[in-house]
Parts: structure tokens; C-alpha cells; sequence
């Protein structure tokens, strides 16, 4: 009786597997438009590229940096959402390499950062949704009554859902395809694998400030591509040690990346902190630091169709890597990506 129900009000089980900004936005979309939506994430909460790591006293955002908001629907779906006190503006100032070396001023535009770490914007999305963390999906199959989910681990969802929509970087939902016996949907994600580089991130503690003049900088440097003061953010100034210095993330450039993914952590770290010394010219010591690699950290170049959806397969793929690779292109991604799912659905 309650499956006969759940079709004969139009409502759809839809299976989300990835919890970034993008999953979490066509997840909240979806359940607004009256759906049963289940999000599934790899790691221990949502977040992506929304991430943070443990220092001492607090943390770091060794992610994504800040975010930005062209698209006018943005801040209102976040105000909404999360709520005014998960992020605000961060008003520092910004500088831009050179190829002479010399520095030059961002573009002026308001940027934002979450409070009191960019994860905060995401745990605050993920409360209006369902989201089963720590579960890996690695196959997707389907039957007479729709798609089922099987994690790592040989675990099958209990639940068959009508449709699946993928958030995963581009070379991890190709392989769930290909997994999934889906080699055709598979294949329109070649090109975009190649273009999603890795990078280090290094967080670095000094017990003076290193670099005065800017809180963030884009460099023009063989190993750093970007670095930045992350005590200067809202909401971060009892991440210091002891009430002293600063914590400075630190961005490997891609190249260097590449070069460098199975280099131990402690050598990146000395690597990379040695060159931003170099870049500023400072003879402090860095007093603590940790590191994290990311295998998929940002697109380059490509197609940005917004989106892709195979509607006989009732399968979708949002992203930023889909949309201009920002944070906000995740969320571009997830609205088109929905408009798309709720015209196929009017049509049914």
C-alpha cells in the first residue's frame, strides 16, 4: 500500500552519492520538490571541498579558501539554508603575483568564508536532509523495481531508488560507471578526468606573522600556487597557539603536485614551507603543520555543459568541475542538474 502511495504522488526515491555543496543543494532542491532524497558520503561528514583540519585549539581550511557569489540565487539558498551565522565576508587583502615578481591587487569583489571553518556551511546544509556518512558506494544496479546501492564493503541499500545522481569527482564517478556496467555514460567522462589536477595542501603555524602585507596570495611560483593567513578569517583567532602567531595554508601548484603525490607528508611539508619562506623572504620557522593530499582538487579547461543527465538511465552527474570549477559553480551545477530532472519528471 505505501509503495502504490509513494508513485501515485508523483514522489521519487532519489539515491545522492557525494555530500559537497553540490550533492547537498540538489538534495535540499529535490526534497523541496516533494521527493524521498538519501545522501550517501564517503568520508566521516559532508563537506567536499568544503574541509577543514584539526590543529591545536580549533582548525584549518585546507579546501577551498573562500567562495564567491555571481550567481544571483547563491547567498539567498544559503541565508536560507544555513543560516546567516554559518558564513560572512572576509575582508582581507588580497595579492597577485606576476611573472615579474611583482604584486598586484585581487579584483575587488565580496568573498566568504564559513564560521568558524568553511565546513560550516555544509554541516549546516546536511540538517535538512538525510545523509549516511562513512559509506563508500562503489556499484549501482539495476532492477525490475529500480537502482540498487552497494557500498564497499558488500553492503546493499535496503532501499531501490528511482533514480541516482552522482557528485563524485569526475575520475570517481566514472569508475562507479564503469563498476555499474554503464560504460557508455561512462565515457563522457573522460576528458574531464584529465582535467582535474591534485594538489598538497600544507597548514603551517608561525608564532609571529610571516607575511604582513597580504592575508591571501596568488603566486607565481614553481611550488605554491596559493597561500594564505587562515587566522585572518572570522571567527579564527583562538586558533592560534597560546594566543600567539598565526596559522598560513599553504597550496601546492599543480605541476609541483603532480611531481610530488607519493612524496611523504613530512617531506611536502618541509618543501613547501621552505618555499614560502623563500616567497616572503622570511626567516621564521614554521612551529607545527600539517598536510593533506587532494587527488581531485580543481578542473582546468574543458567543456562546462552544467551538468550531465541520461534520462532512460534516470542517472545524474553535478559538480563544479561541471560548471567553472568554483564552489559556487557546485551549486550551478546542482540547480541546473535539478531543472532538468524536474522537467524529465513532468513529462513522465
Amino acid at each position: 500500500m505505501f509503495d502504490e502511495t509513494f508513485i501515485a504522488m508523483g514522489i521519487r526515491r532519489i539515491a545522492i552519492i557525494g555530500s559537497g555543496i553540490a550533492g547537498l543543494t540538489a538534495a535540499i532542491k529535490l526534497k523541496e520538490q516533494g521527493h524521498d532524497v538519501s545522501l550517501f558520503e564517503k568520508s566521516r561528514g559532508p563537506g567536499g571541498r568544503l574541509a577543514a583540519k584539526r590543529v591545536a585549539n580549533g582548525s584549518v581550511d585546507v579546501g577551498a579558501q573562500y567562495f564567491t557569489s555571481r550567481n544571483p540565487e547563491f547567498l539567498p539558498f544559503l541565508t536560507r539554508f544555513a543560516g546567516n551565522s554559518s558564513f560572512t565576508t572576509w575582508d582581507g587583502q588580497f595579492g597577485f603575483q606576476g611573472k615579474d615578481g611583482q604584486w598586484q591587487e585581487f579584483p575587488d569583489e565580496p568573498r566568504y568564508v564559513g564560521i568558524p571553518r568553511m565546513t560550516a556551511v555544509s554541516r549546516a546544509l546536511s540538517a535538512h536532509v538525510t545523509v549516511t556518512a562513512e559509506t563508500r558506494i562503489e556499484r549501482i544496479v539495476r532492477n525490475d523495481n529500480g537502482w540498487v546501492l552497494s557500498d564497499r564493503a558488500g553492503n546493499v541499500q535496503a532501499v531501490e531508488f528511482d533514480s541516482v545522481i552522482i557528485t563524485a569527482p569526475p575520475a570517481q564517478a566514472r569508475d562507479l560507471l564503469v563498476q555499474s556496467n554503464l560504460p557508455e555514460q561512462a565515457a563522457y567522462l573522460d576528458d574531464a578526468v584529465t582535467r582535474v589536477l591534485p594538489c598538497w595542501a600544507v597548514a603551517a603555524h608561525f608564532k609571529e606573522t610571516p607575511w604582513p602585507r597580504h592575508e591571501g596570495m596568488r603566486c607565481d611560483h614553481p611550488s605554491l600556487f596559493w597561500v594564505a593567513n587562515n587566522s585572518s578569517k572570522p571567527g579564527r583567532k583562538g586558533e592560534d597557539q597560546g594566543g600567539r602567531g598565526s596559522w598560513w595554508v599553504l597550496h601546492a601548484s599543480s605541476e609541483w603536485s603532480q611531481r610530488n603525490l607519493e612524496t611523504t607528508p613530512d617531506q611536502v611539508a618541509a618543501e613547501l614551507i621552505a618555499a614560502f619562506r623563500e616567497l616572503t623572504g622570511s626567516d621564521l620557522m614554521a612551529t607545527d603543520s600539517v598536510t593533506h593530499r587532494w587527488l581531485y582538487a580543481r578542473s582546468e579547461g574543458g567543456s562546462s555543459p552544467g551538468h550531465l543527465w541520461f534520462p532512460e538511465q534516470d542517472i545524474g552527474l553535478a559538480g563544479d568541475w561541471l560548471s567553472g570549477g568554483r564552489v559556487e559553480g557546485a551549486f550551478d551545477s546542482a540547480c541546473s542538474l535539478v531543472s532538468a530532472y524536474v522537467a524529465t519528471d513532468a513529462s513522465r
